[in-house]
């Protein structure tokens, strides 16, 4: 009788338990080592969009590429929050002055890099495409190349191919098709699952 009641009550707190994981706020998800840079990436975000910048998408890459930690290495050799490539690092550098030290591994340069960057892809998207639209492919861009994703845009036949036709020549142009499940998820957990968290911070997409 005792073991049936313990077990009981087992049940009852693993329920509870998870119930109230799911009643936590979306808040509760963002890591402790992100809040103390929101200010600094919320005014970095501004200086390049303007006052309408989507924040959310922004803190969602940043936890995508190194999860808040300033000194990632990926093994490929991707630096700092933002993952900057060391070529990739020095080309923006030339494009902006405020980014001529080259320091991925400093949070304010590469948050400054990052939204730089998200900024240069996005004006370069089709202008006829809705913001999350433009945004989805900046994302794509920033993940695995602008020229991959224009030569997949030409590869449809299509005068003005939609978002979703772009989409589904993955694979059909210059990039390898074995990268595309990597490419293609890339927009989609940073719009669709990881921007949610970050919601108090600013506007999204």
């Amino acid at each position: 009788m005792l073991a049936r009641k313990d077990l009981a009550r087992a049940v009852l707190l693993v329920a509870a338990c998870a119930l109230l994981a799911f009643a936590l706020p979306a808040s509760a998800q963002v890591p402790q080592a992100a809040q103390q840079h929101r200010a600094l990436l919320v005014r970095t975000a501004h200086a390049a969009w303007g006052l309408d910048a989507p924040v959310a998408v922004f803190a969602a890459q940043v936890y995508q590429e190194s999860a808040w930690r300033p000194d990632a290495v990926s093994h490929v050799g991707a630096q700092g929050l933002a993952q900057f490539m060391p070529a990739t690092t020095r080309w923006i550098a030339g494009l902006n002055p405020n980014l001529a030290a080259q320091q991925p591994f400093n949070v304010a340069w590469s948050l400054r890099a990052l939204v730089t960057y998200d900024r240069w892809l996005y004006d370069r998207a089709p202008a006829r495409y809705t913001p999350r639209e433009r945004m989805h492919v900046a994302l794509r861009a920033y993940n695995g190349g602008l020229g991959h994703w224009q030569a997949e845009a030409a590869a449809t036949g299509a005068a003005q191919p939609t978002l979703a036709q772009v989409d589904a020549a993955c694979g059909k142009a210059r990039r390898a098709a074995v990268h595309c499940r990597e490419n293609l998820g890339y927009p989609h957990r940073i719009l669709v699952v990881i921007q949610p968290r970050y919601a108090a911070w600013g506007p999204g997409l």
